[in-house]
């Protein structure tokens, strides 16, 4: 008598890790249940009465918590839905976190307290940031204008965070590890927008602005003010220097170095979505 495979919730399964992650999993022929607004049964942090649906029968799930682990009551979300998930009859639970962040901390521990098998992915800033997000418009506009100085972030591939979290969700040895992603090398925006200018062979300028200016664009831009505040806590706070150090999760995880922001930077200039110029 054959054993039904189980089923894999892949959560935030539109966003730059969960697509990633459900590709990788349906290429290797597992179930998969997407969860997302657009998904059929659909799934919605903020409507809890969506949880149900998605979660009956599922064995896995990686959790993407949106729009951040640092807003106002995403600890006690990701507590209701683990306790859900718990009763539900998963397994296990990989959970994506951030690196400096206080709140996400304590999203860790209701994940590794919650009696199942846990990992936990606390990774940097996305290399994808800057093409898959808020960076890409004003990068293909020639300015990138942010309220950062000269702190450093060792920018994380999205592909590397998918691979950690498909060997965590599909094979042995990860129970219980909490894997620090981070890249091999730490930049400043300034660099790494360099290095994307000599990549398309254009000029895109990085503008340090104050805080203050940034909340005032943001507000113009008629941006919702949560939004704004947790976009400023992001930059003024986690962006202060606490995660320039680079960690060897990728390497624990996978056995193998991290990717290079230069190699996301070659990869990502060739699809044209930056824009070329001539090479420099």
């Amino acid at each position: 008598m054959k054993t039904a495979q189980p089923i894999t919730l892949v959560l935030g399964a539109t966003g730059k890790t969960g697509r990633r992650i459900a590709q990788r999993l349906e290429a290797a022929g597992l179930p998969v249940r997407r969860g997302s607004r657009d998904a059929n049964p659909p799934f919605d942090w903020e409507d809890r009465s969506t949880w149900d649906a998605v979660i009956d029968g599922v064995h896995r799930v990686y959790i993407s918590f949106q729009p951040d682990l640092a807003v106002p009551g995403a600890v006690e979300t990701i507590q209701a839905f683990t306790d859900l998930a718990v009763k539900s009859g998963v397994r296990k639970l990989v959970l994506l976190s951030g690196r400096g962040e206080v709140e996400a901390e304590q999203a860790e521990r209701v994940v590794q307290d919650s009696g199942i098998d846990w990992t936990i992915l606390r990774a940097s800033w996305f290399c994808q940031n800057f093409s898959e997000a808020h960076f890409l418009e004003p990068i293909a506009q020639g300015e990138l204008a942010l309220p950062i100085g000269q702190v450093a972030e060792p920018f994380v591939d999205a592909q590397d965070i998918a691979e950690c979290a498909v060997a965590a969700l599909t094979q042995p040895g990860h129970t219980g590890q909490l894997y620090e992603l981070t890249g091999p090398r730490a930049l400043t925006f300034a660099q790494a927008v360099t290095e994307i200018a000599r990549a398309t062979g254009r000029n895109i300028e990085f503008v340090p602005v104050p805080p203050d200016a940034y909340r005032q664009a943001m507000e113009q831009e008629q941006l919702p003010p949560a939004l704004i505040d947790l976009v400023l806590y992001l930059f003024t706070t986690v962006l202060d220097g606490r995660n320039t150090p680079v960690a060897d999760g990728v390497q624990r995880a996978l056995g193998r170095p991290a990717r290079d922001f230069g190699d996301y930077v070659q990869r990502t200039a060739a699809t044209g979505i930056w824009g070329n110029g001539s090479p420099t």
